[in-house]
């Protein structure tokens, strides 16, 4: 019989590819490491894009599992997924479904997913699917609650991926000199801190094998792509978490946390 994990298995929900590494990469593949399993869901773009292939590329990177798309379209590039709806457009029924079956196939014990605010920038489809995915957690633990998307499933902690207002640092200059905003939130509402210094070359590999947004200028992977390799390491090396819900037996995201 193979070793229990000694990190708690962790489903992450967001936006688009390249969200997973850039947010909670690290986090990713420590608890891949750990033995735990690790899976990531991605809201937009279709399965056959190019964009799909390099995510498949950093999933593997990461241990983090193949690629599980939704394939909606993405708010700014409807050709993202021909002949499907924006994420944004999307009935918010549909899209918490579709997040329930994917929590109930891997049935993580944590979830994460983006702030309220749509991480940093305030991207559309961050911010929807951090609607969506706050839905879908507390749904799929109810049986009633679209019972042919598999049995019920509670898992036990929800996370934020964000940034705290003290963390935004070089980052923040950087985004402001290709016109992005930096949305962070206050230092108290961080829960979770985690140092991801030993999942640092995984974290890396993983953001620049989004080899078509690592290309341009204005993507985070682009710029973290120019920098220097000490700039962009100390730009990536903690991730933030707020922890949104628990159940009765709330646990950490990580042994690293606060």
């Amino acid at each position: 019989m193979p070793p229990s994990p000694s990190l708690p298995s962790l489903l992450g929900v967001f936006g688009h590819p390249d969200d997973e590494a850039l947010l909670a990469g690290g986090v990713l593949a420590q608890h891949a490491a750990a033995g735990a399993t690790t899976a990531v869901v991605t809201a937009t773009w279709a399965a056959d894009s190019h964009r799909a292939s390099e995510l498949a590329d950093a999933l593997a990177i990461l241990g983090a599992g193949k690629p599980r798309m939704l394939s909606f379209a993405d708010h700014r590039i409807p050709d993202s997924a021909p002949g499907r709806p924006r994420l944004c457009d999307a009935p918010m029924e549909e899209v918490v479904q579709r997040i329930v079956e994917q929590i109930r196939s891997v049935r993580p014990a944590v979830v994460v997913t983006h702030d309220a605010y749509g991480q940093l920038t305030g991207h559309p489809d961050h911010i929807r699917t951090h609607q969506a995915t706050v839905l879908a957690f507390h749904a799929a633990g109810l049986e009633h609650r679209f019972p042919d998307a598999g049995p019920p499933w509670r898992p036990q902690a929800l996370y934020a991926a964000t940034h705290p207002h003290s963390g935004v640092g070089l980052l923040g200059t950087l985004m402001k000199r290709v016109g992005k905003t930096t949305l962070s939130v206050p230092d108290e509402h961080i829960t979770a801190a985690v140092d991801v210094s030993p999942w640092l070359d995984q974290k890396e590999r993983a953001i620049l094998a989004h080899k078509s947004e690592a290309a341009k200028e204005r993507p985070l992977p682009g710029i973290l792509a120019r920098l220097p390799a000490a700039a962009r390491e100390s730009i990536i090396r903690t991730e933030y978490f707020t922890r949104l819900s628990a159940g009765p037996a709330a646990i950490p995201l990580s042994a690293l946390t606060a």
